[in-house]
């Protein structure tokens, strides 16, 4: 059974999870750490259907494959190229046959290719339910943030609590995680959005919008 949902989950600890509306349909969420790297690992669940969608196969595939156990898990979404967060892809993909997605711009990235490519402003369904994808570069130039419903944001590397994604001294690449924040993030969604981040813990962008100035001061 998963613990109640705070946002919060241990390394190679127990799940957490939490039902949401989307439209009339439950979702579960569930949130689990992979990995040495506290990779966060999530999967959206259309309770009606069971049929499921899973980010990041990021490390320790017998994990994410008890996590699925017992849902028809429909796609595997890699939301950008590097290596902590596909480690486990090329099992899980395997063992359940669920096709990979991933931006064209990080293919090189990821030895498994990816079944589907993901694109700004499409959609990845599991079963009557889907995300649209908010194409985000920056911290690489493919990296893809996934929106469920109106408020669920599920961000990869490139927002976190306190900043943008690490752009490793690139200060275009910078220019370009700031650029996607400000127009395809905060200039469109709504403060009480729930940001689910690929490492660490969750926040919202009403607890990071009024910091936009101070991370574009501090230049990484």
């Amino acid at each position: 059974m998963a613990q109640q949902y705070g946002g919060h989950v241990e390394p190679g600890g127990r799940a957490i999870s939490r039902s949401v509306d989307v439209g009339g349909r439950t979702v579960e969420i569930r949130k689990l750490s992979v990995g040495p790297m506290d990779n966060n690992a999530y999967v959206l669940a259309d309770t009606a259907s069971g049929h499921a969608l899973l980010i990041d196969a990021a490390n320790d595939a017998g994990r994410l494959l008890e996590e699925v156990d017992g849902l028809a898990l429909d796609a595997i979404v890699t939301t950008h190229g590097h290596r902590d967060h596909w480690q486990a892809l090329a099992e899980v993909a395997d063992a359940t046959g669920a096709p990979a997605w991933l931006h064209p711009a990080d293919a090189d990235m990821v030895p498994r290719a990816a079944d589907r490519a993901l694109e700004d402003g499409g959609e990845v369904r599991f079963g009557e339910t889907a995300v649209r994808l908010v194409h985000t570069p920056g911290h690489t130039r493919g990296s893809t943030c996934l929106l469920l419903g109106d408020a669920h944001l599920f961000s990869g590397d490139t927002l976190f609590p306190g900043g943008p994604g690490n752009t490793f001294g690139s200060s275009e690449a910078f220019a370009r995680i700031m650029e996607s924040l400000e127009q395809r993030i905060f200039g469109t969604l709504p403060d009480e959005t729930w940001v689910y981040p690929g490492h660490g813990d969750d926040t919202t962008l009403g607890a990071e919008r009024p910091h936009l100035d101070e991370w574009q001061a501090r230049g990484w």
